[in-house]
């Protein structure tokens, strides 16, 4: 640091003097003024450069798991040890989780409820053959907001999402809409959620019905049933809300738009799908069938 400044203020003041102020010798600065950076010093430059940019590209949301990920399909031979020193070093820690809880699952109704077919079965092997869904709270001084969700269990992409201000059946009948008309499934589809009265009631079962979707429904207290759609809301709530409370309905639709279709399913990689986005592991294996 005293080299850098003596270097900085060398046109300003002699280098003698500022050596003799920061008690450092002249030969010891001239020869870090000469020094010729290593190869190993320049790669890991390069590395720590890649390392901030990628945290800053994704606004401070991946820790050294994913960034890992990321240099290595740049071609960087490192291990995520290296670069989470490399990030303490840079100052660098990703964004953590802060819990807050709103019950979204109301059980307490007559509705049929269906067995749970899906049973923590979370690989398959194609896309559109297992969905799972979930409501969750959005925090907005305008007012409550809920959001409902349908995620691809293959992929893990959000293929429908509704924001409303209310928890009745129609914030869930139009997600399942939107991810229907977004992807058109064949028959046979296993759709999995909670046993809430939202998922149960006979317009949303006679929808599942008219597209050849299976019900499923996790059992009595047990959130390891959905447990990737509760991943999924646990991943938002730590990479965009963090806490935080919307000002407006307006605000919170436009963020979790960007978030959801910008971001998660396009941009975001998942360990668990070989480090690619959920849009580019579908794509991958589409090509993979022409092949």
């Amino acid at each position: 640091m005293r080299f850098e400044f003596i270097d900085n203020h060398r046109s300003e003041f002699s280098v003698m003097k500022m050596c003799d102020v920061f008690n450092v010798s002249p030969s010891g600065y001239f020869k870090w003024k000469n020094h010729q950076p290593s190869q190993q010093e320049i790669r890991r430059n390069q590395i720590k450069e890649r390392i901030v940019f990628h945290f800053y590209d994704t606004q401070k949301r991946y820790g050294s798991p994913k960034i890992t990920g990321k240099l290595q399909s740049e071609g960087y031979t490192i291990t995520e040890r290296t670069v989470s020193i490399y990030m303490r070093q840079l100052g660098l820690r990703s964004c953590v989780s802060k819990k807050f809880k709103v019950a979204t699952t109301n059980s307490n109704h007559m509705y049929p409820i269906a067995p749970n077919k899906l049973n923590q079965n979370f690989t398959t092997s194609a896309p559109s053959m297992v969905w799972v869904s979930d409501i969750t709270y959005i925090p907005c001084r305008e007012g409550r907001l809920y959001l409902a969700t349908v995620l691809d269990l293959f992929t893990r992409e959000i293929v429908g999402w509704r924001l409303y201000g209310h928890m009745e059946s129609k914030l869930v009948l139009d997600a399942l809409e939107d991810a229907y008309q977004a992807k058109k499934p064949e028959q046979g589809l296993l759709h999995h959620s909670d046993r809430g009265k939202q998922y149960a009631s006979k317009e949303y079962q006679k929808k599942l019905e008219s597209y050849g979707m299976e019900a499923s429904m996790s059992r009595t207290g047990n959130c390891y049933d959905n447990a990737c759609a509760e991943s999924f809301f646990s991943i938002l709530k730590k990479e965009l809300l963090q806490g935080k409370r919307f000002q407006t309905k307006q605000e919170a639709y436009t963020e979790l738009y960007r978030y959801i279709e910008f971001f998660y399913n396009r941009k975001r990689i998942h360990g668990s799908i070989g480090y690619l986005s959920p849009v580019q592991y579908e794509q991958q294996y589409y090509q993979g069938l022409l092949a």
